[in-house]
């Protein structure tokens, strides 16, 4: 994917279980954990191109919350700051080659950043 691209979006859940059947009733999406991503299940919408992952709601994140490519999360949230956004998440690792991180624009909105390859 390209910087700037929405890589993915997460649906804060409460029960696993109740949410995958949800929404493969609704939209079809096979929902599945991938090995090394437990506890993180995933599903690819029809088009093959976006998806996205079922996560465990917490205080503060309790909507749906888009995933963006970036170059450098560095890079990105230190221009987020810049220009009055505030950084949510640290970037954290989510595999040696790749990291996430959460900036909230002037708004508010929680945007997520990913930067890497899985």
């Amino acid at each position: 994917m390209a910087h700037g691209d929405i890589t993915h979006i997460e649906i804060p859940v409460t029960d696993f279980a109740k949410a995958t059947s949800f929404y493969s009733g609704l939209f079809g999406w096979q929902i599945a954990e991938m090995e090394g991503f437990e506890g993180y299940p995933m599903f690819q919408a029809p088009n093959g191109v976006s998806g996205g992952a079922l996560t465990e709601r917490a205080e503060g994140f309790t909507q749906p919350r888009s995933m963006v490519e970036v170059d450098s999360i560095d890079a990105a949230l230190e221009q987020a700051t810049a220009n009055g956004g505030a950084v949510v998440v640290p970037k954290s690792e989510i595999t040696p080659t790749s990291w996430w991180a959460v900036l909230a624009d002037p708004d508010g909105n929680h945007i997520g950043l990913f930067e890497g390859e899985m």
